[in-house]
């Protein structure tokens, strides 16, 4: 006889949207998530306006993430930390396959110089 845990496991998808958004924020360079835009498919995502998109398809997730970078960061480098951060998270976290984490870099935020 096998032993079988009983019942099963359901992630919400706001539990997604917690995990992409930390992660991407932890990140050295990161000033800030931006509000992503909403669109056409905006119905079969959520989170839409809190700089982060899920989308889970076949049980794999694709994250749609928007940030605002400092200014004094390689967007490469920094969009780059991002993806592994938040894939590594979700696949970690929940166990779930990450098809893409795509960074869409909406602003650099630059010190203000304020004049005495």
């Amino acid at each position: 006889m096998e032993n079988q845990a009983p019942g099963k496991t359901t992630i919400a998808p706001e539990v997604l949207l917690t995990i992409a958004r930390l992660n991407a924020l932890s990140v050295a360079g990161v000033s800030r998530l931006s509000t992503a835009p909403g669109d056409v498919n905006q119905f079969l995502t959520r989170g839409t306006n809190e700089g982060v998109k899920i989308l889970v398809e076949n049980g794999v997730v694709y994250v749609e993430i928007y940030v605002v970078l400092k200014s004094d960061n390689n967007v490469r480098d920094v969009s780059h930390a991002i993806q592994a951060k938040v894939s590594r998270a979700i696949a970690e976290m929940v166990g779930m396959e990450v098809g893409k984490v795509n960074i869409h870099v909406e602003d650099v935020d630059f010190p203000s110089t304020e004049e005495s």
